[in-house]
């Protein structure tokens, strides 16, 4: 073994590949707190395309992880995942003394681009801040990028040629194709860290994209169509992460839609019985696809609460939204979780989807009681969001529902679960107000934002900054018409627009 390689693995101990080393000083930026950035498979994972790319030299930086000067750097990506990200870039641009807009940065300044899920789905809002972005699956796309800017050729020069990818939007352009790989090499945690969130934990992703497309679910749609691995690439993936830690973790949208999905389970369930020590982490389950051995083998990898997600409690509701589940599934699902070992669950749920009555609402009373009764000393916990209508989506043209009734709905429901002795958390509704208004805006709304980021990012700031630019939030609330043109149409993606637009008028008979 080579002595560099040697010294590579005693400096990086955690890292699972033989990093390159080049002149190149290419930054990956991750707009939130190191912790957060270690358990972002995604972000680690172009991050190690780029730390194994001959002749680049890639370093990460977080908030509060800033281990460079601007002049240093050749080229700086985003990764952002998150609508409220925007604030991290921000402060991460600040704290580098990087001009905001890219039209004020000149040769002396490094390219800076982005991509991730906020990116793909609708990236006008933040088109301002980047030189380019990557929009959909980035493995490829990232590499092709890469290869070009280690030429070190002029910043013109190098975006006509980044500007040739499929997949990557640069805002002169009308239109831009979203870019979707196949999956083949598997993607897991290439740094397992005890300063990640999910300290030391080895992550593998299972699947991409969901068969489900809830009406309102941008991961479904905008990673269509849905993918999964090969069972032998991810059982010796389970097999790499065991040689440095007892923590496994299977990511994906739909995981138990795998068609290997119970021999996988049955894998990893025979390890444990045969004395291999792991903690086994799935984040949440599919409602309709719970069963025994499931919930055994989670049990058995010392998981002891999970989650699943019904959104609405009334029938008309999911099928509305198209989550077609029934009640006896949601109450087979809690009771087979009991009667195998875990203690609790988690209950994600929605309030504020269109056409919602106070008879859906009560809906959740009805059915939390039912649950109560059914499964005595079983810890139960409500996780409500309110209805937030994405870009890329059948509900993309929605009508959300006001501030004050949604958060009159959490009150009235709050109150009475707690009758119930069930615990409930709700997100914020002036929260999810100001993410709808990102979510749907075009890149008129870029003053508000740094405006917002400059005046701490609270809430009083978003109003204050929305009066001061004369930007019409109410637009992104209220919704729009099937005819007219949408911010996110620069994007050539699958399904197409009319399709979603289909798509909602099927669902619409049970309005």
């Amino acid at each position: 073994m080579e002595i560099a390689y040697l010294y590579c693995i005693f400096k990086y101990m955690n890292k699972l590949y033989k990093p390159n080393t080049g002149q190149y000083n290419f930054v990956m930026a991750y707009p939130a707190v190191e912790e957060f950035a270690l358990s972002s498979l995604g972000y680690m994972w172009l991050y190690k395309i780029a730390d194994t790319t001959d002749g680049i030299n890639a370093i990460r930086i977080s908030t509060d992880s800033m281990n460079i000067n601007a002049k240093e750097i050749n080229a700086l990506a985003f990764s952002m995942s998150f609508d409220f990200d925007y604030l991290g870039v921000l402060e991460i641009l600040d704290k580098l003394h990087i001009p905001f807009y890219s039209e004020e940065r000149k040769d002396n300044y490094p390219l800076i681009f982005a991509g991730g899920p906020v990116i793909t789905t609708n990236p006008r809002p933040y088109e301002h801040f980047f030189d380019f972005m990557i929009i959909g699956d980035g493995e490829e796309v990232f590499t092709k990028v890469l290869n070009i800017l280690k030429k070190e050729l002029s910043k013109q020069e190098t975006l006509n040629l980044i500007g040739n990818i499929d997949g990557v939007y640069i805002n002169n352009r009308n239109r831009t194709k979203k870019n979707t790989v196949k999956l083949e090499n598997i993607i897991y945690t290439p740094i397992i860290s005890n300063k990640s969130y999910f300290k030391d934990t080895f992550i593998i992703e299972v699947v991409r994209g969901c068969m489900n497309r809830c009406a309102f679910c941008t991961a479904s749609y905008t990673n269509l169509p849905f993918r999964y691995y090969d069972y032998e690439k991810i059982i010796n993936a389970i097999e790499l992460g065991l040689k440095y830690t007892n923590k496994i973790a299977l990511l994906g949208a739909q995981i138990s839609s795998h068609p290997e999905f119970d021999n996988i389970m049955k894998y990893i369930k025979n390890k444990i019985e045969s004395g291999q020590k792991i903690e086994l982490g799935i984040s949440s389950l599919r409602t309709d696809s719970v069963t025994p051995d499931l919930i055994k083998t989670l049990v058995l990898g010392g998981q002891k609460h999970s989650t699943i997600a019904i959104e609405a409690a009334s029938e008309r509701l999911r099928k509305f939204i198209n989550k077609n589940l029934k009640e006896e599934q949601i109450l087979n699902a809690i009771k087979i979780s009991r009667e195998n070992g875990l203690k609790g669950l988690k209950i994600y749920s929605m309030i504020g989807i269109p056409s919602e009555t106070n008879e859906d609402i009560n809906e959740f009373l009805r059915l939390a009681k039912k649950i109560k009764e059914q499964n005595k000393g079983f810890n139960i916990e409500f996780s409500f969001s309110t209805f937030v209508p994405k870009p890329q989506t059948p509900f993309q043209w929605s009508c959300r529902e006001e501030t004050k009734s949604l958060e009159k709905k959490q009150q009235y429901l709050g109150k009475e679960l707690k009758k119930l002795g069930i615990s409930a958390k709700f997100s914020s509704a002036k929260w999810d107000y100001w993410q709808t208004v990102l979510s749907r805006s075009d890149n008129k709304i870029t003053p508000l934002l740094i405006n917002v980021y400059k005046n701490g990012g609270k809430l009083g700031a978003y109003k204050s900054a929305a009066k001061q630019f004369d930007i019409d939030t109410l637009k992104s609330i209220q919704g729009f018409k099937f005819d007219e043109s949408l911010p996110w149409d620069i994007i050539d993606i699958n399904p197409t627009k009319q399709h979603l637009i289909n798509e909602y008028k099927r669902l619409e008979k049970y309005l």
